[in-house]
């Protein structure tokens, strides 16, 4: 008897082995088939893509998808995968940015007879929480007047602004940001706009209020609940901020609209906002506002740190936020130059990375860390190695995981692939320029596996087919 239940059970494992390994072979075996189906149905050339996906891990690892992969192409903004993966190469999750408040005088009785110094250490993330956060650890030194100037010291950079790397047309708005090592609010500055009563100008707030922007209100009020508000910067040599008008009109149907314009000069920003939040905390200060060096002999007063590295790493991400990137890579550079970094010196730590993970040499070429280039060149091959390196290295796959847009929920991903069998199953970089879409990420599966992919089209197909075109060859993966 217990022979012949040892035997029902041999080939009833068997049995479900040979079932399992039958389904699994044959999941994506009519892939190819589906994936001619969805490049006649969208009009996709299949000579414009890079394509590669692989499924599952090691020895069981398989190819699924292989055009033209090796082709080296303009990958747009999933070149911020590279970006990504080396900054969490070279600070590892929780490693965090400080920003401080100096000086070289000791207050007395009150008062401090000298120059207050905020020094900059590269925080992208440093916004309005930290500043006061930075200001109320300076209210324990008691000092309720500043004898001097503050000076901003961002010297950690150098003073390129905005680098070559970034397509030629500045855009006045706060995805085409500045970057500086000290930067407040994303380099940016909120503008909210509410109807008044007809015929009149419309109520409009800065915020953070400071002396940096001067505001010059020429909007009305209109019937309706049209929004035609235009907010425009004005060149004044005399003044040493932004003069922002705010014009044209808004409904009187609406509630409010926020327009997003970034500054010009981030360390003045910075300088000019922590003057305001000391006053909001009765701190007088007497001097000006300025940009300058900290003395070497200079004792700490006040320090905020910044939110830990991975935390970034989502904020560039998610969002695609080229303005982040440009300041992590800096971030790299500080590791050739104590001073003065370049975006140059971190894209050479970049490049050096990729070079480090065994990419083919003659299948990559970032000049810029965030893809707002047409000069960036990689394989989908290529990424796709970076996506395998990332996926296997523990000490950082959950962080990199966590910082990508989830299909259907949030980031650049929101809207994508929403109520489909792919929402959740899919988290992604996204990338765009005129004539370039791409997509790089992982897909899911419920058996536990996952697909990694990278996909490219450079082309002058209509980019809302292309999307759709990487969208249902996902949802045909997951499903």
């Amino acid at each position: 008897m217990k022979y012949l239940i040892a035997t029902i059970l041999f080939f009833s494992v068997f049995a479900n082995a040979q079932a399992s390994g039958t389904e699994s072979k044959d999941k994506f075996a009519d892939l190819q088939k589906e994936y001619q189906a969805l490049l006649k149905k969208f009009g996709v050339d299949a000579k414009d893509l890079g394509m590669y996906a692989t499924v599952g891990e090691g020895e069981e690892m398989k190819v699924l998808l292989d055009t033209n992969g090796t082709k080296v192409m303009i990958p747009a903004s999933i070149s911020k995968i590279a970006t990504a993966s080396a900054v969490l190469e070279h600070f590892p999750p929780g490693h965090k940015f400080k920003t401080q408040l100096l000086s070289n005088v000791e207050p007395k009785n009150g008062v401090l007879k000298g120059n207050l110094y905020l020094k900059g250490g590269g925080d992208p993330s440093f916004v309005s929480e930290n500043m006061w956060y930075l200001v109320n650890a300076f209210t324990r030194n008691n000092v309720k007047k500043i004898e001097g100037d503050i000076v901003v010291d961002d010297t950690l950079f150098d003073k390129v602004r905005y680098d070559l790397s970034r397509q030629k047309e500045r855009v006045d708005r706060a995805y085409d940001a500045p970057v500086g090592a000290m930067s407040f609010n994303w380099n940016s500055v909120n503008i909210f706009v509410r109807p008044n009563g007809v015929g009149s100008n419309a109520q409009v707030f800065i915020d953070p209020e400071n002396e940096y922007i001067r505001l010059i209100n020429r909007s009305k009020t209109v019937s309706g609940s049209g929004n035609n508000l235009l907010a425009d910067r004005e060149d004044d040599k005399k003044f040493p901020g932004d003069v922002i008008i705010v014009g044209g009109s808004i409904g009187q149907g609406l509630k409010e609209i926020v327009v997003f314009k970034n500054v010009q000069q981030p360390d003045l920003w910075a300088g000019y906002n922590l003057k305001a939040f000391l006053a909001q905390r009765g701190i007088q200060l007497t001097g000006e506002v300025k940009n300058g060096v900290t003395p070497e002999k200079s004792d700490v007063l006040a320090e905020s740190e910044s939110k830990p590295i991975e935390q970034m790493v989502a904020d560039m991400n998610k969002f695609s936020n080229n303005y982040v990137a440009e300041m992590l890579t800096k971030n790299l550079g500080v590791a050739k130059k104590t001073k003065g970094a370049t975006l140059a010196d971190g894209v050479l730590v970049i490049n050096e990375h990729l070079q480090s993970l065994g990419l083919p040499a003659d299948q990559y070429k970032i000049n810029s860390p965030s893809g707002l280039s047409r000069e960036n060149r990689i394989s989908s091959f290529a990424m796709w190695k970076v996506l395998d390196h990332l996926r296997d290295d523990f000490r950082v796959q959950p962080e990199f995981l966590t910082s990508l847009p989830i299909a259907g929920v949030d980031g650049t991903l929101k809207k994508r692939m929403k109520n489909s069998a792919a929402e959740r199953w899919v988290r992604a970089k996204t990338g765009f320029l005129t004539n370039v879409v791409s997509l790089a990420g992982y897909a899911g599966l419920e058996d536990g596996r996952v697909v990694t992919f990278s996909f490219v089209y450079n082309g002058s197909t209509d980019e809302t087919k292309i999307r759709a075109f990487f969208d249902n060859l996902l949802i045909y993966l997951v499903k």
